[in-house]
C-alpha cells in the first residue's frame, strides 16, 4: 500500500510559514516540481550559511534530512555553485533558504 504524502510545493510553503511565524525568514530560490520534487535547503543563520541538507525518503518510512554540498559554505560562491549544478541534473529540485537560529529543527518539524 502506498502511504499518502503532501504535495512537494504545499510542504514547501508550509516550511516558509513556520519559519517566518518564528521570526526568520525563508524563501524559495529555484521552484521545481508542485507535486513530487525533490527538496535542497540552504541553512542559514543571520544571514551566513550554516549547512546544505536534502531530504531523503528512508526505506524504513517517512522522510529525513540528510547533509549534503561542500563542507566549507563560507567560500563565496559554494552553496550557489552547488545548488546550480543539482539543478541541472534533477530541473525538478526545488531550492529553499532558511535564515532562522533553528533552521534545521524547523525543516525537521514540516518536512520529515
Amino acid at each position: 500500500m502506498t502511504e499518502a504524502r503532501p504535495a512537494t510545493g504545499l510542504s514547501v510553503s508550509a516550511l516558509i510559514r513556520r519559519t517566518e511565524a518564528e521570526g526568520g525568514s525563508a524563501m524559495v530560490l529555484a521552484k521545481g516540481d508542485a507535486t513530487a520534487g525533490a527538496i535542497l535547503l540552504l541553512l542559514a543563520d543571520r544571514g551566513r550559511p550554516v549547512g546544505l541538507c536534502e531530504r531523503v525518503w528512508r526505506f524504513e518510512g517517512g522522510f529525513g534530512l540528510d547533509p549534503v554540498g561542500p563542507a566549507d559554505l563560507e567560500q563565496p560562491g559554494a552553496a550557489s555553485d552547488y545548488i546550480a549544478r543539482r539543478r541541472r541534473s534533477d530541473p525538478d529540485l526545488w531550492a529553499v533558504e532558511v535564515d532562522h537560529r533553528e533552521a534545521l529543527r524547523l525543516a525537521r518539524e514540516c518536512l520529515c
